[in-house]
């Protein structure tokens, strides 16, 4: 036997995520499962380090799998991306220590999310941005985000039907920043960023961060109303859940 570790990109827009669903629904993992299996020649069960939900991105995500076929990693790379859609890339295969599991054994994950502040969107970023043509006070959402470090209970910002042991997390990082986005020297347009580390997230919880930060730029709510958020656990008291478009999972760290 042997586990194998997967670092993944992938454009969401067109999967329901990255679990595998009902028949007929396109899933991260069920590609994989499935493209693993012919490999095999047995079913292969895939875990992901993040269960991005539908429609959101990733720059690197991380899976793992216990298979027993001895073909080298660079050809099992090969080999799934000739039959991957191109919009879900294996970027790396490693061959990892026995019993590595991507998800129980991350120590943390960053999330970023993109906001287009702006009346006109250009096409090619439209897929990968929330689009906000409001007039934005970027320094109250930059406060905003400040006083979300720490360990605290994120219960506020946790989409419903989650079934969790507990809603404390820890964010060591979060900070919102006005980014281009840009391809082949071009600046397409300018983004305000919003980047997220931590030790775990909730449901939705960077979806509702970035809703709840839009509001303080919108000047709908207080920047420093973060504090009394957290401590009252009422979902229905923060923004709404921002658009998957505009998530992506950065990074995984172990």
């Amino acid at each position: 036997m042997r586990t194998l570790r997967l670092t993944l990109a992938y454009d969401g827009t067109s999967f329901v995520g990255f679990q595998r669903q009902a028949v007929g629904l396109t899933s991260i993992q069920g590609l994989l499962e499935d493209e693993l299996a012919k490999l095999e020649g047995a079913p292969v069960i895939v875990h992901g380090a993040g269960r991005t939900d539908a429609g959101v991105h990733a720059l690197a995500q991380v899976a793992s799998a216990t298979v027993t076929f001895t073909l080298d990693v660079s050809a099992i790379r090969r080999a799934l991306n000739v039959n991957l859609p191109p919009t879900l890339r294996v970027l790396e295969v490693e061959d990892a220590p026995e019993g590595f599991h991507a998800r129980f054994h991350a120590r943390g994950k960053t999330y970023r999310y993109q906001i287009a502040n702006t009346q006109v969107v250009h096409p090619l970023v439209t897929p990968f941005v929330w689009q906000v043509p409001d007039r934005l006070d970027v320094a109250a959402m930059q406060r905003a985000a400040a006083l979300l470090v720490g360990e605290h209970d994120f219960a506020t910002f946790q989409s419903a039907g989650a079934t969790v042991h507990s809603t404390v997390r820890t964010i060591t990082t979060s900070t919102l920043t006005p980014q281009p986005f840009a391809t082949g020297g071009l600046n397409l347009q300018d983004l305000l960023v919003y980047e997220v580390c931590g030790t775990g997230f909730l449901r939705h919880m960077v979806r509702a961060i970035a809703g709840t930060l839009v509001e303080v730029g919108r000047g709908q709510r207080a920047w420093d109303s973060i504090p009394a958020l957290l401590a009252g656990r009422d979902r229905h008291a923060a923004g709404p859940t921002a658009p998957a478009a505009g998530l992506f999972l950065v990074r995984v760290d172990y």
